[in-house]
Parts: structure tokens; sequence; C-alpha cells
């Protein structure tokens, strides 16, 4: 039986000296822990955080702070399987992440100047294509999903310089390709009209959307996000109402659906 590491102090280092010791004594001794790999983890570590992202959605602070723990713990756990293979440990990870900060912020350890945070992330960019990446795109992970992959995209490029000047732009170019999109069902027969343009015109139109959104301050993955969660409550209402009616949704109309769906408007 292994000794429950105790509260050593109520700092920062002490808590993550705490956690490291249990990090060890679980992989020595849990037949769960020790069978982990950092491909078995992947999977766990990405649900982590979508859980850690609806808790900041929700403003439940209290949940937070509990995924915070588990992603934490996630890191830790990558770092001790590193350090079994040789590979890296947890002091590398952390002197690395050190260096990349400090060597990317050369306005806050160096003499270079900025105005604002626009500077700061040209001035990030550009460092990184001095440390040898070939593309400002490169860093964007494959897997992100298309809407934020899209929002990181243009943040990218916006860091380079390569950006519309006025959001009234932007503005114009959405609707260039809300038009453009609407030409492809226009067709009188719908047999003719070309599914894969339409579908690359849709793409388009949302692209140029989430830009106008990066123009007006807006996270597109936020916002959608909340009207997602706003559409379930509202619908979710609708169906607690067809409930006490003795009813299902199959069998009311779409006018009677809107009556309830309007009072979920209100609430």
């Amino acid at each position: 039986m292994a000794i429950i590491p105790p509260i050593s102090s109520p700092t920062p280092s002490g808590a993550f000296e705490r956690l490291l010791t249990i990090m060890d004594d679980l992989r020595l001794n849990c037949p769960w822990d020790k069978k982990q790999t950092l491909e078995s983890l992947r999977h766990l570590t990405i649900e982590e955080t979508y859980e850690l992202s609806d808790a900041i959605l929700s403003g439940d602070m209290t949940e937070i702070k509990k995924e915070l723990g588990d992603i934490m713990l996630h890191l830790v756990f990558y770092a001790k399987i590193g350090s079994e293979t040789n590979d890296f440990d947890i002091t590398g990870v952390l002197n690395s992440i050190c260096d990349k900060l400090i060597t990317r912020h050369p306005h806050i350890y160096s003499d270079t100047q900025v105005n604002d945070e626009n500077d700061v992330k040209r001035n990030w960019e550009q460092i990184k294509l001095k440390e040898g990446n070939r593309s400002v795109l490169g860093g964007v992970p494959a897997s992100l999903p298309a809407l934020v992959k899209a929002s990181r995209i243009q943040e990218k490029a916006r860091g380079v310089g390569f950006d519309w000047e006025e959001k009234s732009q932007v503005w114009e170019k959405v609707e260039e390709e809300m038009q453009e999109f609407r030409n492809e069902f226009n067709a009188e027969d719908e047999s003719t009209i070309d599914h894969e343009k339409a579908e690359a015109e849709f793409g388009d139109l949302l692209f140029s959307l989430i830009n106008y959104a990066r123009f007006i301050n807006i996270n597109p993955e936020d916002a959608l996000e909340k009207t997602n969660r706003k559409f379930i409550k509202r619908f979710q209402y609708l169906e607690e109402k067809a409930r006490e009616t003795g009813r299902n949704l199959h069998e009311m109309s779409l006018a009677e659906m809107d009556i309830f769906w309007n009072e979920a408007k209100k609430i």
C-alpha cells in the first residue's frame, strides 16, 4: 500500500509535486494506469478538453476548477510515459515552454517595441518562421473541427498582414458568397443542380462569415455553441409541453408546435 502524499504546502510548487508523486504511485501500482499509453489517453484528453469548454460556456467556476485538474493530470501522465521511454520528462516539458515563451515575447524579455496585441501576434508568427516553420499555417492542427480551423487559419494569415483592411470589405465578400451560393439553386429543374459546386460555395460562404465574425470580435465557435444550447433548451420545452397535453410531436402540426416554441423564446 502506497503512502498517501500529504498536502506538503499551500504553494503551487508543493501541490504540483504532490500530483507528480501520486502519478508515480498510480503508474507503479494501479492496473489501469499501468496499461495506459500516449495513444490510449488521447481520446480521453480530447473529451476532458470539451468538458472544460462546456464548463467555461456555462460559467460554472467549480466545474472549471475540476476540469482544469483533470487536464493537468493528463499532461502529467503524458510526461510520465515520456520519461519511461527516455524521450522527455516533466522538467523538460516545462523548461521547453518557458524557453518558447521567452523567445516569442521579445517585447517583454528583449528590446522589441510593440503598440498593441496585433503587433504581438505578427511578431509571434515571424519568430515561428525563423524557427524553421515552412508555413504560417503549418501550426494549425489538421484534426481541428472545421469551424475552429477556419478561425485559426484566418488569425494566422492576419498575423503576417494578409487580411482585409475594413470590415465593410469583408461584409461585401459575405454578400458576394451568399449570392454565388444562391445562384447554384436558382435552376427550375433541381436535377440540373451541381451539388458539389453548391457545397463548395456554401463552404466559401461559411468561411467569409467566420472572417466577418473575427472583424467584429465574435468567436464563431462560441456563438454557434450558444445557439445550439438555446435551441436545445427551447426544443426540450416544446417536448415537455407536448407531453403535458398527452401528445407527441409527430401528432402536432407545425403551427401547434410554434405556439410552444414562441413561449420558450420568452423564458
